[in-house]
């Protein structure tokens, strides 16, 4: 079947193109399409309530074969809030599963939930909108966060922890009366919110209390909101109402919403819905009954198949029409086809132009099934123009290549190859067609925090000197050409002991006392420091358009790398008009200067728009930090 699945002759016969799967409301009647073109017959089983197991069961409808390879029914009267499930005979045997297109389910996702979604809508809905809309994708500062890391901190001063609506309150203070969580992102200047996934995921049982921690790489339900982030998991329409009331909040506070997808693989392969009801159609499995594996999750997704396509096509669209996303960050985008990802930017950019793509090229063994198909890897970003990648270039010049655990950075150190630093700050390592393509970052959820690493890689540095190379990798990625991404806290100087001398890398399920946020430490000094000087880069950043250009030929003709005789920095010539010199080396040492004066924006630890001093002829590069200055 696996073979016979990928077979122009099946996808003649079964590809459906219609928009109507799932459960459609109207007052009067629901009606029903699902997709199974093996089964034999298929019975919707309607419920009273959303738990599984309990015995509620109120009516059973058959459904009717349809054309390729769907069954329709139509349920008569208002079933908003009823809850079903499909019972689908296959080879003989009877499988219950959710509907893989529900739009909400009750609690832990087992059974889908018929829903009038105008009624979750917050009010002012339909004048919401993306608050960067018309921009480049290169004016973009996005902040990466966890829903629980924001909020479950004691000095947060949020009181719905760990919620969706954590991320709707406003006027929040630490102990010391220093503005936290949503207030926090608003001033150091971001302008998107990328959310760890919100989308129902598997592992964290939603059921209780205190659900377990996790950063949510377990897709169940691809189109429906977690629920242990709803003040109430049972009612699916009320985890649809907070995500919505939380897009809404940070649309309203100028914060466009980035939400992290992850259709390379699922939680379990055989038990997921789709999988159940077309068995093992989603996933590529080999000639031997082996599922492939690149994901290291043991099951890769079959996105050539064109009805796992059509789903994750389907999916995105969904998420920008109803939730007014705004952009979408693709975990391990590489094990998705290049067709799939084109068919994504295409058919949501028709209603929503400005959405931004991004997402993982990295090149991953996985066992496809059909030939010439090619993926979504950085190398083939030419063949992608509306999708961009996060450059491992980049992060790994500054802090050390991550599969070396100890190797030192450009900010740690280590003598760097100056055309690899002129390449990446220009936007253009070797896999980029366009500079608009790099997402530039030195952390993120996945690895060591920045400060951890450079605490690894520098151990015999002072906590002065761990800061300035904080300060160093921070500027690089922030004024080189492409889009700036940070981890939530990385201003913070964020970092995650695991307890026994040592740094979590790897904190997916690790407690709330590692992953979330120490909002008290902005009463220190070193760490409102640290906030204010990205603060003032972000600020620099944004005044200066020569710094947010988006083609290869923009970039050529206005940054110019400068040659210093240090080996351990670099200098670059923007526009004729900023001239920027990092120094990763522990001397000062002097640099000429185009003619002319010049102010000193950037230095030591300030930065921002204000002129520090006037300077002609010559700078001096201080040790372990970035210096710019801008033409008088």
């Amino acid at each position: 079947m696996n073979k016979y699945y990928s077979s122009p002759e099946f996808e003649a016969k079964y590809t459906y193109h219609g928009t109507d799967l799932g459960a459609s409301w109207t007052k009067e009647c629901t009606f029903f399409r699902l997709w199974a073109p093996t089964a034999e017959a298929v019975v919707i089983n309607l419920y009273a309530g959303g738990t599984a197991g309990k015995m509620d069961l109120l009516a059973q409808e058959k459904m009717t074969p349809d054309l390729c390879g769907t069954w329709t029914a139509s349920i008569h009267g208002n079933l908003h809030g009823f809850y079903y499930t499909y019972l689908v005979t296959v080879n003989g045997k009877e499988v219950e599963a959710c509907d893989p297109y529900a739009r909400t389910t009750g609690v832990n996702g087992q059974r889908a939930m018929v829903i009038d979604l105008s009624s979750t809508n917050p009010e002012g809905w339909e004048k919401d909108r993306d608050p960067h809309a018309g921009q480049k994708v290169t004016d973009a500062a996005i902040y990466e966060l966890h829903i629980r890391d924001l909020s479950m901190d004691v000095h947060s001063g949020i009181t719905h922890k760990g919620k969706f609506l954590g991320l709707t309150e406003t006027g929040t203070v630490n102990s010391a009366g220093i503005p936290t969580g949503l207030d926090h992102i608003k001033q150091l200047g971001m302008t998107h919110v990328h959310l760890l996934p919100v989308y129902d995921f598997g592992f964290t049982d939603e059921a209780l209390a205190e659900p377990q921690y996790n950063w949510g790489y377990d897709p169940v339900n691809f189109n429906v909101p977690e629920g242990s982030y709803a003040t109430d998991p049972y009612h699916g329409e009320v985890r649809v109402a907070e995500m919505k009331q939380m897009v809404k909040t940070l649309h309203d506070n100028g914060l466009s919403v980035i939400m992290d997808v992850v259709y390379n693989h699922v939680y379990h392969d055989q038990p997921f819905c789709f999988n159940q009801i077309v068995p093992a159609y989603f996933s590529r499995v080999n000639a031997d009954g082996v599922w492939s594996s690149g994901s290291i999750c043991g099951n890769d997704t079959a996105s050539e198949r064109s009805m796992v396509r059509k789903y994750i096509v389907d999916s995105v669209n969904y998420w920008a029409d109803e939730y007014h996303i705004d952009g979408f960050r693709f975990d391990l985008v590489g094990l998705i086809d290049v067709q799939t990802i084109n068919e994504i930017v295409a058919t949501v950019h028709e209603k929503h132009p400005n959405v931004i793509f991004y997402g993982e090229g990295w090149d991953m063994p996985t066992e496809l099934t059909k030939p010439n198909i090619e993926l979504a890897i950085q190398p083939n970003s030419h063949k992608m123009p509306g999708f961009a990648f996060f450059s491992d270039t980049l992060r790994d010049l500054m802090r050390g290549r991550i599969q070396e655990r100890t190797a030192r950075g450009f900010v740690a150190g280590a003598e760097t190859a100056r055309e690899d630093l002129d390449a990446s700050f220009m936007g253009m390592p070797d896999w980029a067609a366009q500079p608009c393509q790099c997402i530039n970052y030195v952390s993120c959820h996945d690895n060591h925090t920045l400060f951890d690493r450079i605490s690894m890689t520098a151990p015999e540095a002072s906590r002065e000197d761990r800061i300035r190379m904080n300060h160093l990798a921070a500027a690089f990625s922030i004024l080189s050409q492409g889009t700036p991404f940070f981890q939530a806290g990385e201003e913070m100087l964020r970092t995650k002991p695991d307890g026994e001398g040592g740094f979590d890398d790897n904190s997916y399920r690790a407690a709330d006392g590692v992953n979330a946020l120490k909002w008290d430490t902005l009463t220190e000094e070193e760490y409102h420091c640290n906030v204010e000087y990205y603060k003032g880069l972000l600020a620099f950043r944004k005044a200066h358009p020569a710094l947010r250009l988006q083609s290869r030929e923009e970039v050529l003709a206005a940054v110019k790398p400068i040659a210093v005789s240090n080996p351990q920095a670099a200098a670059y010539l923007i526009d004729g008009n900023i001239f920027v010199i990092f120094n990763a080396s522990k001397k000062a040492f002097t640099v000429s200067l185009p003619e002319g004066n010049w102010h000193l924006n950037i230095c030591e630890t300030r930065a921002g728009n204000e002129s520090l001093a006037q300077v002609s002829r010559n700078a001096v590069a201080a040790p372990l930090c970035a210096t710019v200055l801008t033409r008088c």
